[in-house]
């Protein structure tokens, strides 16, 4: 499964709402990414690596344990900005 297939499904956000999230290619200083946004709280989610300008999807596999492997997790952990 892709990483946009990840949140297509419905899930539960950091506001503890069930939400669809939106998903968006945004830009940074460090370069583009892939985020997430929940429609309720408007809280944004950096899917493919952590940046200081989102919340970390460590969030979010908290409340959603199937979201991401070990390897996945461990794999965005270890790609931080800056680069």
């Amino acid at each position: 499964m892709n990483i946009v297939d990840k949140f297509k499904n419905k899930l539960r956000c950091t506001c503890n709402d069930v939400v669809t999230f939106e998903i968006i290619e945004i830009e940074c200083d460090w370069g583009s990414h892939l985020v997430i946004q929940c429609p309720n709280c408007e809280e944004l989610f950096s899917v493919d690596n952590q940046c200081p300008a989102f919340q970390n999807i460590s969030k979010l596999v908290h409340f959603n344990t199937e979201l991401y492997s070990k390897e996945e997790l461990d794999n965005y952990i270890s790609h931080t900005h800056p680069n």
